[in-house]
C-alpha cells in the first residue's frame, strides 16, 4: 500500500512539473499577442461600432477583454460574469470607450495592450492598431466624417510635416525602425485628428519571438517524453514490487503448512507408540509374577 502511494505521489509531481512548463510557455506566447480590433485602427468617430476580440488567441478560449479608461480598470463587457468572449461596442463615446484594451485568461496570462481613441471631432487618423514589422508596407489614411467630400490631407510625425496627399492616403512601401513615432493628420477648413503612436517591431524581435516559441515547444516535447519514460518505469517498478510482495506472502503459508504436517505426523506417531509401550510393561509384570509363584509353593 505504501509503495503504491509513493508511486502516485511521484506521478502527481511529474504532472505538476509538465503543467508548469506548459503554462510558462503559454504565458511567454500570450505576452507578445494583441487583441484583435475591428475595424483595424486606433481612432474612431463617436457613435461608431467597435469589436474587440481575444477568442482563439494562440488557439485558446476563455479570454476576457479588459479596458482601462480614466484610470479605472474593468471588463469591457457590462458584467464580469458575461465578460468572456468578444466585446462589442455598439455606440462608442470618447469619455467611456477611449483607453487601453488587453486580454486576460484566468487572471494570470495577459496580452499586450492596444490604445483606442474615440473622438467627437470631424477628422481621424486611420493607422494600424498593432505594431508593424520592419520591411512591411504601411498605409495611413486621413478620414473625414463626411465621406462624400473630396479633400487634401497633411500628415505629421512628432509635429513635423511629412507630406500631403490629395487622396487622403500616405503609403510607406517599406517600414523601418526610424518610422516609429507619433502621427496625426489634418484637413484644411475641417480640423485635425488626434495623435496615435505607431510601433515598429524589428525583424530581430520577430526572429527572437519565433526562436523563443521553438524553445518552448522543444521544452514541452522533452518534458512529455521524460514523463512517459518515468511512467513506464514506474509501472514496471510497481509490478515488480507487487510480485515480490505476493511471493513473500506465499512463503509463510507454505512454511506453516509444512509445520502443520510435521506436527500431525508426530501426534500420530505418539498415538500409535504409546499403547505398545503400555502392553510391553504389562507383559513384563505378568512374567515376573509367574516366575515368583513356584517359589512360594
Amino acid at each position: 500500500m505504501e509503495v503504491r502511494a509513493h508511486g502516485i505521489r511521484l506521478l502527481m509531481n511529474m504532472l505538476l512539473l509538465l503543467m508548469t512548463t506548459i503554462n510558462f510557455g503559454d504565458f511567454q506566447r500570450h505576452d507578445s499577442a494583441f487583441p484583435q480590433v475591428v475595424p483595424n485602427r486606433q481612432q474612431f468617430f463617436e457613435l461608431e461600432s467597435i469589436s474587440i476580440s481575444c477568442e482563439g488567441l494562440n488557439g485558446l478560449t476563455g479570454w476576457r477583454v479588459m479596458k482601462k479608461t480614466k484610470g479605472h480598470v474593468r471588463p469591457c463587457a457590462s458584467t464580469w460574469d458575461t465578460s468572456t468572449g468578444p466585446c462589442s461596442i455598439i455606440n462608442a463615446y470618447p469619455s467611456s470607450d477611449s483607453g487601453e484594451y488587453w486580454c486576460e485568461n484566468g487572471g494570470i496570462q495577459r496580452s499586450d495592450t492596444v490604445n483606442i481613441t474615440v473622438t467627437g471631432g470631424p477628422v481621424i487618423l486611420d493607422s494600424p492598431v498593432n505594431p508593424v514589422t520592419e520591411g512591411d508596407k504601411m498605409i495611413l489614411h486621413c478620414r473625414k466624417e463626411d465621406k462624400n467630400s473630396n479633400f487634401t490631407a497633411d500628415f505629421y510625425k512628432s509635429g513635423i510635416s511629412i507630406g500631403h496627399s490629395p487622396t487622403g492616403n500616405m503609403m510607406n512601401p517599406s517600414v523601418s525602425k526610424s518610422d516609429e513615432g507619433v502621427y496625426k493628420c489634418s484637413i484644411s477648413d475641417t480640423g485635425e485628428s488626434a495623435e496615435s503612436w505607431l510601433i515598429v517591431r524589428s525583424l530581430g524581435t520577430r526572429a527572437q519571438t519565433e526562436e523563443s516559441y521553438f524553445h518552448v515547444y522543444l521544452g514541452v516535447g522533452v518534458s512529455m517524453m521524460v514523463l512517459l519514460l518515468l511512467l513506464a518505469g514506474l509501472f514496471y517498478w510497481l509490478k515488480y514490487q507487487h510480485n515480490i510482495h505476493g511471493h513473500t506472502e506465499e512463503m509463510p503459508l507454505a512454511q506453516s503448512k509444512q509445520a502443520s504436517e510435521v506436527e500431525s505426523t508426530q501426534a500420530t506417531y505418539a498415538v500409535i507408540t504409546k499403547p505398545r509401550m503400555m502392553k510391553e510393561s504389562r507383559a513384563a509384570s505378568w512374567s515376573a509374577c509367574s516366575l515368583e509363584r513356584p517359589a512360594d509353593l
